[in-house]
């Protein structure tokens, strides 16, 4: 008998050491790539850039002081208040229809910064992230609080992928792989990126990598990568690899989507420069007075939305994981009063929810039941 327990304790120990194995397989490719590393082409494009100093990349507006320590109270805060965090029922879904891109301006936001935008009849695919937790294991990091209301199968061809920067609620390794089978379109990333999309698969020619203000034409859209505030790294080294937003033009129709950034004085400039835009995906959730720099507030997120010459704003970047301490509805309820008190349009659609710009649904507050 004593035997027979002991042999029983070495195969529920194999077994965990298989399930544990098998859960941590995809970590290291994960990880992802050094771009300087990844090639001599790639490292001499990377060391000409302007924005690329003392071996990183860095942002070239002034930054104030990152709180180096928790703030106070902060575990405290998040053992306390963690039901407000997280909706208090089912996030509603909507599944769009499905059809020809429109020859206007349409956006299908999934959460979090995911959207799907139709640009004068073309589509481009912003953030893709369709993975349960945005981290490089399976079994840790934020769960999301709703599904995706489409799967990645069932996504129409897209023209272009464009990611903002490759923290990993934004490039999604197990996404780009699905992408890379389904779809044909090309990938477009800021500096570096590239590695770490050969490593995953994606062919050299369906990645175009560039710095700040350059651009690419990609069926038919201008393609701008511009300048954000913010960082990047998938390990404990930060800032080998570029982050951005984007301008997407068509002859006559314009998107801004600004990946993650603290506000800058700088939207002003790209706004001069790539504006007016149509509709700008603004990052709205995230915030915390402990990196003030890096992710904007709500009040923030309309003044770029401003400086930009923007006519819609979609907010993006909440609602689908916890990445903060603020709580659940709180970046949507915030924007509404800004933009009620300040004129400025905005659309909070459900995920899945399509919204045409030219005829924006009216704010209805539907997260209010959820908070």
């Amino acid at each position: 008998m004593a035997r027979l327990r002991t042999a029983r304790r070495i195969l529920m120990g194999g077994a965990a050491l298989a399930a544990a194995g098998w859960a941590l397989r995809d970590v290291p490719a994960e990880l992802g790539v050094r771009p300087l590393t990844s090639g001599p082409d790639r490292a001499a494009r990377i060391r000409r850039s302007p924005q690329f100093r003392d071996g990183a990349f860095v942002n070239p507006m002034p930054e104030t002081t990152l709180v180096s320590t928790p703030p106070a109270g902060m575990v405290r805060e998040l053992a306390r208040d963690r039901d407000q965090r997280r909706p208090a029922g089912p996030v509603p879904l909507r599944v769009p229809s499905a059809g020809d891109a429109s020859a206007g301006v349409r956006a299908v936001w999934f959460g979090h910064a995911t959207t799907l935008v139709e640009i004068e009849g073309r589509r481009v695919l912003f953030d893709p992230v369709w993975s349960r937790r945005p981290s490089p294991a399976r079994f840790a990091g934020p769960k999301r609080h709703h599904p995706m209301p489409v799967p990645l199968g069932e996504l129409p061809q897209v023209d272009a992928i464009a990611i903002s920067h490759d923290h990993y609620d934004h490039l999604d390794m197990a996404t780009v792989r699905s992408l890379t089978a389904a779809q044909r379109a090309p990938f477009l990333v800021p500096l570096g990126i590239g590695a770490h999309l050969e490593r995953w698969g994606v062919p050299a020619y369906r990645i175009i990598e560039l710095d700040w203000e350059e651009e690419a034409e990609v069926a038919g859209l201008r393609f701008v990568s511009t300048a954000a505030r913010h960082f990047s790294g998938r390990t404990l080294t930060r800032n080998d690899t570029l982050w951005g937003s984007w301008v997407v033009a068509g002859p006559t129709r314009r998107v801004f989507y600004a990946g993650d950034s603290g506000y800058f004085e700088g939207y002003r400039g790209i706004g001069s420069a790539h504006g007016p835009f149509d509709l700008t995906l603004m990052p709205v959730g995230a915030y915390s007075p402990a990196w003030p720099d890096i992710h904007m507030n709500p009040e923030e997120a309309v003044n770029a939305h401003l400086d930009l010459g923007g006519r819609l704003l979609l907010p993006v970047h909440w609602a689908t994981f916890t990445l903060a301490l603020h709580p659940w509805a709180e970046p949507v309820e915030r924007l509404w009063r800004e933009a009620k008190a300040r004129d400025v349009s905005i659309v909070v659609p459900r995920p899945g929810e399509a919204v045409d710009t030219d005829a924006a649904p009216a704010v209805d507050g539907w997260w209010e039941t959820l908070s």
